[in-house]
């Protein structure tokens, strides 16, 4: 990468962080924080300003990076952080539970997720997309990780209002980050690998195998909403433990899950097993449910649960993206990964929502766990039959600006060669996006096709 790609490619990884510290940083500490303000005592209100925020993520994501292809991608983000620093004001003066639930909807109203990926690719080559949203990626888990640790002890020196008040100044910072420091384009323009395509959603949303991959990330962002809705309570109830001190129990189970996520991970690429790896991290999350469902008498199989869930959501959340980019047609691939990220937004506000609602109506956990077993016993069922994902790779090469051949004979001779499973030329895009055989494909013969329209 250039040192104008990776100083992009950073920058915009920790503008996508900083999003999304709106969610993560709370997590571990909304529902006990909000409970005391008044109107708190209702956990369905509690359920609804916690996913609040996630409404209007899934409603705005994917118009917000329409809207950025025709008015720029620097504007949308602009109004998307002024949004979020503006909804994080209103829920560090909240005095009612009300208030609050409005002041985060108003934060998931800047939903500038889509415009960030499309500012990247803007910025970026073709042959450096992929380790430029690799980054993003890495700095979205590494933010979960240390927000799970680090916001119980935030909340006990700065309280919730204290911590809405640090990300809306952390917003104003991004705002300025984005002015200064992340570079303009010069060139914009659409980009299938990274953006949603209205034309191919109908491809995208009668494709079984995509819609499974949907239904298990609506699954696993509800079941985490719904769990992490009740859990600090009985973090408190069960465990004895008061807020500052939930870290004793995130800090091991969090680096838990990522060490043994490692492993998984590289069985299920290297040996061509990621349907079987898969598969088991979903029964690995159904049997944590399931005993949360069932057994939870003290702070000790709390832990042992949470451990549980932490290897299966590590796997999970990596595996996921990494079998959307397999599975998805090559065209598609932006478009498949926004419904993906939009389904995951929407399940952000119905799994907490739900669960305040059963949690209020039942005075009791037990049924919060129970649907999440039930999320999970229908993803295993869904999920069974999938077709093993070929072991492929995307690969992406820049189509010369002064090549005006023929698109279409061009595809048909990039997926000739020996490896090639996949290749569609788009001069629009000035772009040959090709899903290749992750060994044995005939570099050689791509690069020599490729290199005759530059």
């Amino acid at each position: 990468m250039s040192a104008l790609e990776l100083r992009s490619a950073t920058s915009l990884a920790g503008l996508y962080a900083l999003r999304m510290l709106g969610m993560f940083l709370i997590l571990p500490v909304f529902a006990v924080y909000a409970g005391h303000l008044p109107g708190g005592d209702n956990h369905t209100m509690v359920g609804l300003a916690f996913g609040a925020y996630g409404l209007t993520q899934a409603l705005l994501q994917l118009p917000f990076g329409m809207w950025s292809d025709r008015v720029g991608r620097k504007k949308v983000i602009y109004i998307g952080l002024a949004l979020f620093v503006i909804g994080s004001l209103m829920c560090a003066m909240a005095d009612h539970i009300a208030w609050l639930i409005v002041g985060r909807a108003v934060q998931g109203a800047g939903a500038i997720s889509a415009a960030v990926t499309a500012l990247l690719a803007d910025l970026t080559r073709e042959e450096h997309r992929t380790k430029a949203m690799a980054m993003i990626g890495a700095a979205i888990a590494s933010t979960f990780a240390i927000s799970l640790v680090a916001a119980p002890k935030l909340a006990e020196w700065i309280g919730l209002p204290g911590i809405f008040l640090l990300t809306g100044t952390l917003g104003v910072f991004a705002l300025i980050g984005v002015w200064k420091v992340i570079p303009n384009p010069t060139i914009s323009r659409f980009h299938s690998d990274a953006e949603a395509n209205t034309s191919r959603l109908p491809q995208v949303l009668q494709d079984p195998q995509l819609l499974r991959l949907n239904y298990g990330v609506f699954a696993l962002h509800a079941a985490q909403m719904a769990m992490f809705t009740v859990m600090p309570l009985l973090l408190n109830k069960i465990g004895g433990l008061d807020v500052a001190h939930h870290w004793w129990v995130y800090l091991p189970v969090v680096l838990l899950g990522f060490i043994l996520m490692v492993p998984a991970i590289i069985y299920g690429e290297k040996k061509h097993h990621l349907k079987e790896v898969f598969l088991f991290a979903i029964a690995l999350m159904f049997i944590a449910q399931l005993g949360m469902t069932l057994w939870m008498p003290s702070l000790t199989w709390i832990v042992v649960w949470l451990g549980v869930y932490f290897i299966a959501f590590n796997i999970l959340e990596a595996t996921q993206p990494s079998l959307i980019s397999k599975i998805a047609p090559t065209a598609a691939k932006g478009t498949a990964m926004g419904v993906y990220n939009t389904c995951q937004a929407a399940s952000m506000f119905i799994g907490s929502a739900l669960a305040g609602y059963l949690y209020q109506h039942f005075q009791s956990p037990v049924p919060v766990f129970a649907l999440c077993a039930a999320l999970m016993a229908i993803w295993l069922l869904v999920s069974w039959g999938m077709q093993p994902p070929l072991p492929v790779k995307t690969k992406m090469f820049h189509i010369g600006e002064e090549w005006t051949g023929d698109a279409v004979l061009l595809s048909a001779k990039l997926g000739a060669i020996e490896g090639v499973k996949e290749a569609v030329v788009l001069l629009d895009e000035r772009v040959a996006l090709l899903k290749v055989l992750q060994v044995g494909y005939d570099e050689a013969a791509v690069d020599q096709l490729i290199a005759e329209t530059n």
